[in-house]
């Protein structure tokens, strides 16, 4: 995640003060409950990457031993996965 945790709550408020000012929404539960949600969902979207990461570095566990001997570049190895992960899920990061 590019946005530290700690922000997300502070950014969600923002957004809903920006979105409430501008005539944009309306309510129909209380504000802090509204920005606990979007809070939230907020997290959520921005851990995306982060389980994605995570993921392949599972997936490359096996080749730990090629990866060790050199006969395979982790690096490259990792953008290349997480790549056909992000195009086989149309993930957008």
């Amino acid at each position: 995640m590019r946005v530290p945790k700690s922000w997300v709550p502070v950014i969600a408020k923002e957004i809903l003060e920006e979105l409430l000012t501008r005539n944009m929404i309306q309510l129909q539960v209380p504000k802090e409950k509204t920005a606990e949600l979007l809070h939230e969902l907020m997290l959520e979207e921005l851990m995306v990457e982060a389980r994605l990461n995570e993921e392949v570095r599972e997936m490359l566990k096996k080749f730990d031993s090629e990866i060790a001997k050199g006969r395979l570049d982790y690096r490259k190895l990792f953008e290349l996965t997480k790549q056909k992960l992000v195009k086989e899920r149309n993930v957008v990061l």
